[in-house]
């Protein structure tokens, strides 16, 4: 959609979930529709520069899609059932675009029916992943496979695989029973959770941000809350979102070296983004149940209202992440916890907290728990092993930002050593 005006671009990406819901709920063939849709946006794209937008731009999607539908039903002889199912049901190519959006009920939104199905648990996270970007999100395959840096060919594949486990899966397109909903809706935000984090925190490459991720974890997430604006934690992950994404801007200097948390200039932070996060998480807390991401986000509030570094409030970080062990236990939150803990009760109280995580097979090989037990020795004073754990987190990280910024805190401590 390179050559496409901004707000067309937008417009599409908005309604190509919308389509793709109203064909796969009328076939039942979520793959097939898949194909059909994107058929019908690449016939968007070619025409409306040309012959201007039309009417009822979501109508003339679902129709053009929906000839391409019974087109793809025709040309597959092993599906003769389908092709005849489809056939008895063919519009008339003289009808005008709204009647057709009127008769397969394209005015009902089938967006979080659609987000439910692409993370349906029979799929892999990074299946689910790649089918919720390019069928709910609208991005493309290459622009996928660009964010993950993978291959273009490696994530279609990935694409392909989940479409077909969907569709040897048999489930239907719809909204799940009133028992099977809660676990599908935290697959969902799972999920999002997933990319949003990736795109805050690029796991590999030269960027430390990949902005078109968290932009889309974001948006995505502000559909799902209005689809369901009583869901404490859909809120509470939007909230979540918000708050970390607020001080994007001041993550990174010129040069995009990372800047720590204590050191960011916080008046770069976005103060309407904190607002609306902070107004999220304080409207969902109350009315419960309360889940690990209003809790995170609660923290997240916390660090975003502090002035200052030295004015955050450390003792209540640390009752939250202690609430959060208990709603959602896992290696990464008793690091953040022993962090905190250190924060409160000293480097050395952190550091037996990390000393007891060192065990844990979970953080074998992961950079975090040196890079932590590395700041709380530096705030230890003891510089020796700082330096040392530094050291081995940064060649542990596979994320070039980080791996500079953990090598120059370290050459840092190295030169005060020897200065000392």
């Amino acid at each position: 959609m390179d050559t496409v005006d901004r707000d067309v671009e937008d417009l599409l990406r908005d309604l190509a979930p919308q389509v793709l819901g109203v064909l796969a709920r009328r076939f039942g063939d979520f793959a097939t529709a898949e194909d059909a849709v994107q058929e019908a946006l690449l016939a968007a794209v070619t025409q409306w520069p040309v012959e201007g937008l039309p009417d009822n731009p979501r109508g003339w999607l679902v129709q053009v899609a929906y000839r391409r539908m019974v087109e793809l039903v025709r040309s597959e002889a092993a599906r003769r059932r389908r092709e005849n199912l489809a056939a008895t049901r063919e519009p008339d190519d003289r009808r005008a675009a709204p009647a057709a959006d009127k008769e397969l009920g394209a005015d009902r939104d089938d967006t979080l029916v659609l987000l439910l199905l692409c993370t349906h648990p029979a799929l892999s996270p990074a299946s689910a992943i790649a089918l919720t970007l390019r069928a709910v999100g609208g991005l493309t395959t290459a622009e996928i496979a660009r964010a993950f840096l993978v291959p273009e060919a490696t994530m279609a594949q990935r694409i392909s695989r989940a479409k077909q486990r969907i569709r040897a899966s048999g489930v239907p397109f719809r909204m799940p029973d009133v028992e099977e909903r809660p676990a599908r809706l935290a697959a969902v935000l799972h999920v999002l959770y997933l990319i949003f984090t990736e795109g805050h925190t690029a796991s590999v490459g030269p960027d430390l941000r990949r902005v078109d991720l968290a932009e889309e974890a974001v948006r995505l997430t502000r559909t799902l809350h209005a689809a369901l604006p009583d869901e404490s934690e859909v809120a509470g992950l939007l909230a979540l979102m918000l708050l970390t994404d607020a001080r994007a801007a001041a993550r990174t200097g010129p040069g995009g070296e990372l800047i720590s948390l204590a050191d960011q200039d916080r008046s770069r932070w976005d103060a309407v983004a904190i607002a609306e996060g902070v107004a999220l998480v304080t409207w969902a807390l109350p009315r419960g149940p309360v889940g690990p991401y209003q809790v995170q986000a609660a923290i997240a509030a916390l660090h975003d209202e502090a002035a200052s570094a030295e004015e955050t409030d450390w003792p209540q970080i640390l009752a939250l992440y202690e609430v959060l062990e208990r709603l959602a236990p896992g290696p990464v939150v008793s690091l953040n916890r022993a962090v905190a803990t250190a924060m409160v009760h000293g480097p050395a109280a952190g550091l037996a907290a990390l000393d007891a995580l060192a065990a844990d097979p979970r953080l074998a090989g992961h950079h975090r728990l040196p890079a932590a037990r590395a700041h709380l020795y530096e705030m230890a004073g003891d510089r020796k092993r700082a330096v040392a754990d530094y050291g081995a987190a940064a060649d542990l990280t596979t994320s070039l930002p980080e791996q500079r910024y953990l090598r120059m805190r370290a050459a840092r401590l190295t030169a005060t050593r020897h200065q000392g």
